[in-house]
């Protein structure tokens, strides 16, 4: 399984930060936003990475991560123009995927206890075309929102409603198969003008090939200043965890 970092955007969400930077180089805790998706891939066993990068101070990003040996990974990078979605960012990746399956983590994702290796074996083995972890929020109209029949199942994800249909989003983990980029490539740009993700996840759900389950660790996304802030408490409180159990 290959992995792929989204850090493209312009981060509006996080100005005046981002004015003069990336807001994938903003500090959370005690690292840079970038690393957190990074040690997410690495956990899962991954060693071949592709970051998309965009916005500002790209060559920063590349001087920060260089070729990845700090991470025991190996990096390539792959620039996006615009703001298109993130359908679109993962329509980049389609060479260096190849035959193999693959998982995508957004930049801005923070997830902290839960170890996805094994997560990422059980779809690597199995039937589903596609896969993605939910999370419980307090504001799912910010994100793409899961709405899920009388059973529990997921039956389709609706992208930044009004009067979203439950408080379950995927959180920014997603994976997929090669056949992703023949979707992705009749996709048509949403109202917001963008290849949606949803789009992308909806069509596995209505073929009977979508994974879904929810994600038992602490997770936080850090697209805004105040949840820029909750995530920093967040990973400084895991750290202080693991040192706390490491030395008793």
């Amino acid at each position: 399984m290959k992995g792929v970092v989204l850090a493209g955007g312009t981060g509006s969400r996080l100005h005046p930060l981002t004015l003069v930077t990336n807001k994938h180089l903003l500090p959370v805790h005690d690292r840079p936003m970038i690393y957190f998706p990074l040690q997410t891939l690495a956990g899962m066993g991954i060693d071949q990475v592709m970051v998309i990068l965009g916005g500002r101070s790209i060559g920063d990003i590349v001087e920060l991560l260089s070729d990845g040996q700090d991470f025991g990974l190996d990096l390539s990078y792959r620039y996006q123009r615009g703001s298109l979605g993130i359908a679109h960012a993962i329509g980049l990746v389609r060479e260096f995927v190849g035959d193999e399956a693959f998982c995508v983590v957004l930049g801005d994702n923070i997830l902290r206890g839960e170890d996805l290796a094994d997560v990422a074996a059980e779809f690597e083995s199995g039937p589903w075309g596609a896969g993605t972890l939910l999370s419980r929020v307090d504001d799912p109209e910010r994100f793409g929102v899961a709405e899920f029949d009388a059973e529990g199942n997921v039956i389709g994800f609706e992208e930044k409603p009004k009067e979203p249909k439950s408080d379950s989003i995927p959180i920014g983990v997603y994976f997929l198969r090669p056949n992703a980029f023949e979707v992705i490539e009749r996709l048509t740009p949403s109202d917001r003008g963008e290849f949606e993700i949803t789009d992308v996840l909806n069509h596995y759900i209505d073929n009977g090939g979508m994974f879904a389950r929810h994600y038992e660790g602490r997770w936080h996304d850090a697209g805004t200043i105040e949840s820029l802030l909750e995530a920093a408490t967040m990973a400084a409180d895991e750290d202080s965890a693991q040192a706390s159990s490491a030395s008793s």
